[in-house]
């Protein structure tokens, strides 16, 4: 689950294994799965970073931890 922020300012949490794309209009645009689309107040990079700090934690992608560990 990642925060976003509207662009009112109120926040709402959004699962991101539901997230299809992410795209700047230039307001950042979320589109879900389903068809359905969130404006957000963050940045594409900004929620990009979120998306896979998400994955990470619930282990869909490599952890951090253990990458800095593989350049060593």
């Amino acid at each position: 689950m990642i925060k976003i922020t509207r662009l009112n300012g109120s926040t709402f949490i959004l699962n991101a294994l539901y997230i299809e794309k992410v795209e700047s209009f230039p307001d950042t645009t979320i589109t879900l799965t389903n068809g359905r689309k969130y404006v957000a107040a963050e940045s594409e990079e900004l929620i990009n970073n979120r998306i896979v700090e998400f994955y990470q934690s619930i282990n869909l992608l490599g952890r951090k931890e253990l990458e800095d560990l593989k350049d060593e």
